[in-house]
């Protein structure tokens, strides 16, 4: 795990890239320019990187362009915008149906009183055969009628339907995309913090068992500077899979920040979710990484876990503290290993 000081001086260098940038385009540096191309700079985006190239590939950049970037893939209010849109758009073809519902309880109504009209008629009426053939012709005429309504109301809320079930389908894809990380497309942090929330209120109210893990990259900065942030990314890809491999069920996955991985682990014991994190381990440790533009092997990287399980009157915040300090006791007792509640810790001294 990388100290302050590591941070400090990647956040620098991530700096240094985006001004340059600016300046090489001899663009404003405007709070978003430079959020653009520091986002740029990390690599971390991965459809912002896309544009980018495809816009750079063009060989102008303009501020329109750049703007429209930001708009379309930074922008805080992104999400929350294309959501209430779409919420609006349910509201509206609600406020349609309700009006077609509407307008067929009127057809009813006028049906009913075209059937009350007949039936006095008939009484009036008495054994006049021409009369009761007139207002039978009249009723025949006026189901007919309602027939035709209802055959319309019926396409009409079938197509409301499809255009509901479809509005449903981009609000929930939308609300997937706020809450995944894009580069290894596990639960983002936001997710992460509402499902622990989540899971602990079960675990408690049920008695069951949470455990959580915390895994993070050994060596991570010094494999980033020998090879690459484009390479970083790799390993952060395959390290998101093994982990999403081994999970299932109602487990949670999450990038957790940097090359920090959480994954929450519900009606599970200490014991069983050390299985799944050694599980995890060895998936990474077995893959051989291949620098894809030479075939050129990169060796093989390691990952370290520190596994807690829910106590009495743990937050969220102590349980992950617990987690993350066996992870460290990990790091300290070599790297490569797991170490959780059970598991006599070594002393207090952090490592990278």
């Amino acid at each position: 795990m990388d100290d302050p000081h590591d941070d400090f001086e990647r956040s620098l260098a991530f700096a240094d890239i985006a001004m340059g940038q600016m300046k090489a385009l001899r663009q404003p540096a405007y709070p978003r320019n430079y959020e653009v191309w520091y986002t740029y700079a990390t690599g971390q985006n991965l459809q912002l990187n896309a544009a980018v190239n495809e816009v750079l590939a063009k060989g102008s950049f303009c501020e329109q362009e750049l703007s429209r970037i930001y708009e379309e893939l930074l922008s805080p209010h992104r999400f929350t915008e294309t959501i209430d849109q779409v919420g609006v758009r349910v509201m509206n073809k609600i406020g349609q149906v309700l009006a077609m519902v509407q307008i067929a309880a009127g057809d009813v109504t006028q049906y009913s009183e075209s059937l009350a009209d007949a039936t006095n008629a008939l009484v009036r009426a008495g054994a006049d055969s021409e009369s009761l053939h007139v207002i039978v012709e009249s009723l025949v005429e006026s189901t007919r009628e309602m027939e035709v309504r209802n055959r319309v109301l019926q396409d009409r809320l079938n197509d409301s339907n499809r255009e509901i079930s479809l509005l449903k389908q981009n609000l929930e894809a939308a609300r997937t995309e706020s809450l995944t990380d894009p580069l290894t497309t596990l639960a983002n942090r936001k997710y992460l913090d509402m499902a622990i929330t989540r899971l602990m209120a079960d675990g408690f109210a049920t008695g069951e068992p949470l455990s959580v893990l915390i895994t993070d990259i050994d060596n991570f900065k010094k494999f980033n500077d020998t090879f690459g942030h484009l390479t970083g990314d790799q390993v952060l890809r395959l390290v998101a899979m093994a982990v999403k491999q081994n999970v299932k069920g109602q487990d949670v996955a999450a990038r957790y920040g940097g090359e920090e991985f959480m994954v929450l682990l519900p009606r599970t014991t200490t014991q069983h979710a050390v299985t799944v994190a050694e599980h995890i381990r060895k998936a990474v440790m077995g893959k051989e990484l291949m620098k894809r533009s030479t075939g050129e092997s990169l060796g093989r990287i390691t990952i370290s876990i520190g596994v807690a399980t829910m106590r009495p009157g743990d937050t969220a915040a102590s349980l992950i503290e617990r987690a993350d300090n066996h992870l460290y006791a990990a790091k300290r007792a070599g790297r490569n290993r797991v170490l959780a509640d059970s598991e006599p810790q070594p002393s207090p001294a952090k490592v990278a």
